[in-house]
């Protein structure tokens, strides 16, 4: 396989979140990116990354030969699977490659050069950074480029609210009353303040939520994108074009990126979240990042723009020990 010197690994699993937080800060080092999507075998997938022991037959044979030397310069990986594969660099590349860990290993930090948690993860180390939110490419320029990637969004009525819908997870149920609940107030919204409407399911939007919010919008101005069926994912354009932006309360991914917009963000939340993300829903908050549906009207904001800054730490750090020119 060809490689180039001095190249960044990206590893990950299939996960989109994990695959996007990755990327996002291996290309602001301005180093040649390999993104490896590995899939460590049963006993290893278990116990990543505790289990070390037999190392690289944790992958099937096939993928391998990906995972081999020259070593990069610095690895990056995201999620439990490619924390396995991060603190087994360590050794193989005998110091030269900076490792970066992105969410909480479960594991000591100090396995790795580098580890990014989020705030509200709580957990704390001398080579722990600490973001509010998650990693993200949104930024001017990638904003300035989806407006034109989307140009037609520009032509709706405004103001125009992005509502950006997720999935259940343990302790968030985003049933048919969420979903009631929630068309309800979108459309009292436009009522109220005219505009349009831009809604985007994800990959874990349950069918019935994005259904019930589409059916009671469908005499107002906007978009509706279900999954492929629909056309091209207009995400980025609903992000770029929003004046304001709703989005349900179970995503660190998705508040992350809208609080990086800059315009006023709010969520609907209607029974007590698991303590974790109502961490980070307090630190939003707080912030001045995050309200609830109907108090956002108003609200400015510096953007929630966090990995260019980490990813200098990271070339710092990196200088300081030598792997790369701090020029």
């Amino acid at each position: 396989m060809l490689r180039q010197a001095g190249e960044c690994w990206v590893i990950t699993d299939h996960a989109a979140g994990n695959q996007r937080q990755a990327l996002a800060l291996a290309e602001r080092l301005g180093l040649p990116v390999r993104h490896l999507v590995l899939e460590p075998r049963a006993p290893w997938s278990w116990l990543a990354p505790r289990l070390v022991v037999g190392g690289r037959l944790a992958l099937p044979p096939a993928q391998r030969e990906l995972f081999a030397s020259p070593w990069p310069h610095v690895a990056i990986g995201c999620g439990r699977a490619a924390a396995l594969f991060t603190r087994m660099l360590r050794p193989l590349a005998a110091g030269t490659c900076h490792t970066v860990q992105i969410l909480d290993p479960r594991l000591d930090p100090a396995h790795w050069d580098t580890v990014i948690a989020p705030r509200h993860d709580r957990l704390h180390g001398p080579n722990v950074l600490t973001p509010l939110g998650s990693l993200n490419p949104v930024d001017d320029t990638w904003l300035s480029d989806a407006r034109g990637a989307f140009h037609e969004l520009g032509e709706l009525p405004q103001p125009r609210v992005g509502v950006l819908l997720g999935g259940p997870r343990r302790g968030i149920a985003l049933d048919g009353e969420y979903a009631a609940a929630l068309a309800q107030r979108l459309l009292a919204d436009h009522c109220r303040d005219g505009g349009s409407v831009l809604v985007v399911a994800s990959r874990r939007t349950p069918p019935a939520l994005y259904a019930t919010v589409r059916n009671a919008l469908q005499t107002v101005p906007g978009l509706h994108w279900g999954g492929p069926e629909d056309g091209a994912n207009p995400y980025p354009g609903v992000l770029a074009w929003a004046d304001r932006l709703v989005v349900t309360p179970d995503s660190v991914n998705m508040l992350s990126e809208a609080g990086a917009v800059g315009c006023p963000v709010a969520t609907l939340v209607l029974a007590p979240l698991p303590a974790k993300i109502a961490r980070f829903h307090r630190n939003l908050h707080d912030a001045g990042l995050l309200a609830p549906i109907g108090d956002e009207l108003g609200r400015t904001h510096p953007p929630l723009r966090e990995t260019a800054a980490l990813a200098q730490v990271i070339r710092e750090r990196m200088a300081q020990s030598g792997r790369i020119d701090g020029h």
